[in-house]
């Protein structure tokens, strides 16, 4: 394999940073969180049409019933994930909807233990019940703080949730289809849900000022876009687990974003709470052969 032109290290780095932006993007603007949702996910599949059209679409006569009603169900947890999570925002600190949100790995593994029977090694069950009592210190620091503060962390679970049962609806579809394709069917039909809610809700889709728009684009073009699709380049040069110890720096980058754009402090609890989360699922995601054969090759 050909040494690549960038260091994969640098666009993981880059690629966290475009995740980061999601939070500050989405306060930034003054629109409905379904309404944000919706354009996110619209601009996203308006910019891939045209990839799709001239290299994918004959891909789409490749699924199966069971692919279509898969990706239905993670199109539309995908929406509800957007909805959620970006409500949460309107009610607690970036920093604390960003670190709930990252408990997915945990939220992944029970869903996998109940549908697939998978096996619980201890080190798991450790895992979960520290990033679980990091959650707890948070939502308790937020409790202190507000009663809004703490239904906005409940808020960001339930987001946690879901964006985990869209990975598990649509992880058996995905190895059927490219990339391309895959996110293109179930970002449509995530706009599509989004459509739909936001006419049920009685939410405008406009008029927006040109800020809310430019933000909206920005959504689509930077953390959905381009920040996965940079984490899908790296690996193809490093382990996976690279990028899932990358992403657990989200929190971290979009906190100082917070910081310096809206002058969102830190309390304690807060800072105690993430330390933990994150703590655990590093444990969680962190294959021990792997990490020994990096140690060894660092000695080397």
């Amino acid at each position: 394999m050909h040494k690549p032109k960038i260091h994969p290290y640098v666009v993981i780095i880059i690629g966290v940073l475009s995740v980061s932006l999601s939070a500050i993007f989405v306060k930034l603007t003054s629109a409905d969180a379904g309404v944000i949702a919706f354009y996110r996910m619209f601009f996203s599949v308006l910019i891939m049409l045209p990839i799709f059209l001239l290299k994918y679409k004959h891909e789409i006569t490749t699924l199966s019933k069971k692919d279509w009603i898969f990706s239905t169900f993670a199109g539309v947890f995908l929406a509800f994930h957007f909805i959620l999570w970006f409500e949460s925002l309107n009610y607690t600190s970036v920093a604390s909807s960003t670190v709930l949100v990252t408990l997915q790995p945990i939220f992944a593994f029970v869903g996998t233990y109940f549908l697939f029977k998978e096996k619980i090694a201890m080190k798991t069950i450790i895992a979960a019940l520290i990033a679980i009592l990091g959650s707890v210190i948070i939502s308790w620091g937020d409790f202190m703080l507000s009663g809004t503060a703490l239904y906005g962390d409940l808020l960001a679970l339930a987001g946690c949730a879901l964006i985990t049962a869209y990975l598990l609806f649509g992880q058996d579809v995905r190895k059927r289809l490219s990339l391309i394709t895959y996110t293109f069917v179930v970002y449509s039909i995530s706009t599509v849900t989004l459509f739909i809610y936001v006419l049920l809700k009685g939410e405008s889709f406009g008029p927006y000022s040109a800020s809310d728009w430019f933000w909206f684009i920005l959504l689509a073009l930077i953390p959905n876009l381009l920040g996965h699709t940079l984490f899908n380049w790296a690996i193809k040069w490093v382990s996976t687990n690279v990028i899932s110890i990358a992403i657990l720096f989200e929190p971290v980058g979009a906190a100082i974003l917070a910081y310096y754009v809206f002058n969102e402090g830190l309390s304690v609890t807060q800072i105690l709470g993430g330390i933990v989360v994150i703590a655990g699922i590093l444990l969680f995601v962190v294959d021990d052969k792997w990490l020994v054969r990096k140690i060894i090759s660092k000695k080397a």
